[in-house]
Formats: C-alpha cells, sequence, structure tokens
C-alpha cells in the first residue's frame, strides 16, 4: 500500500499532492521506487486480511480472534437474558433454509397428490429424501465443531477430506 501524508494512495487513481500537483492514475505503478520517495511517497505493507464471517480480526499479538461457535445465555444486569446466537446456530439454520429452498420447486407434486391422487414420479421422491439427508448429515457435522477453526474448514471446504467438507447437495437435474 502507498501512502503519502498518512493517506493511502489507491492504484490506478489519479492524486494530488499537498503542494497541488496533480498525477495522473498510472503514475503510481510507473513510477520507481526512487520518484514516489522524492515527493514524500512510502510503502507500507498492506494490513493482514481474515474471514469477517468466522473472525472479529487480529489482536495484539497478531492472533485471529474468533467469533463465538456456540450459543450463550446472557444475562444483563437490568432485564431478562437472552441467547446470543453463534456460528453453529447460523450455519444449522442456514443448512435449513438451503434444504428448503432445494425442495421448493417440488413441493407441487406432493399437492398434486394430495389433490388428485396422482404419484409424484420415484426420482423426484429419491431427490426429496436425498436433501433431507444432505440436509441432516451437513447439521451433525456442524454441531461436531469445537472450533471456530473446524466450523470455517467445514464449510469454506478447505480440507481434502470429504469427512472434513460439508455434503454437496443434490441436483434436481440429476434425477429426472
Amino acid at each position: 500500500m502507498f501512502v503519502l501524508n498518512g493517506k493511502p494512495l489507491a492504484l490506478d487513481r489519479a492524486f494530488t499532492t499537498p503542494d497541488g500537483t496533480q498525477y495522473p492514475k498510472n503514475w503510481l505503478r510507473l513510477a520507481s521506487p526512487e520518484q514516489r520517495a522524492a515527493i514524500g511517497i512510502t510503502e507500507q505493507p498492506d494490513s493482514p486480511s481474515w474471514d469477517q464471517r468466522y473472525y472479529w480480526g487480529y489482536d495484539a499479538d497478531g492472533e485471529l480472534i474468533p467469533k463465538q461457535l456456540d450459543d450463550e445465555v446472557i444475562t444483563p444486569e437490568e432485564g431478562e437474558p437472552y441467547t446470543q446466537t453463534g456460528l453453529k446456530t447460523l450455519h444449522i439454520s442456514q443448512t435449513k433454509d438451503t434444504a428448503n429452498s432445494l425442495l421448493k420447486p417440488t413441493d407441487w407434486y406432493l399437492i398434486r397428490k394430495i389433490d388428485e391422487d396422482i404419484a409424484v414420479p420415484a426420482g423426484i421422491t429419491s431427490f426429496r429424501r436425498d436433501i433431507r439427508v444432505v440436509c441432516n448429515e451437513n447439521e451433525v457435522k456442524i454441531g461436531l465443531t469445537t472450533t471456530t477453526d473446524e466450523l470455517r474448514s467445514l464449510v469454506v471446504g478447505i480440507s481434502t477430506i470429504a469427512s472434513e467438507r460439508l455434503t454437496p447437495w443434490p441436483n434436481l437435474n440429476d434425477y429426472r
């Protein structure tokens, strides 16, 4: 990251120095380190990035600060206790929502069965069953994680071991 007078400069953006000199958007890329230093531009390492879905940032020692994994009951000095939702609960809820959205396009088969007693095709029945199986498997896998790092690895699919990743969802087109 390039910095001029304590302010970061974006690559490929024109900028003006405090004395009013204007520089075109490609100047930072084309200028030599000596040219940049001559007008007071310094280069600093970029701040480390982190997965904001799972971590708050870095502490003073450079360690990631994990977000809360499990639900926690908070009892304030005043007012009623409440449950602060953890990452596992959020991911299980998201898994159920995904299963529901995958099942919705085939719900009409069940309604047609009830209304007109027309059989649900075997492929559709298999697809719906497999969606529920995958949902249950993934809920169990999420529930078994014990650290934020484990949960992130499971959900993001970092591991090369299949049992340490979420089971992929079935595709309706494979059942027709």
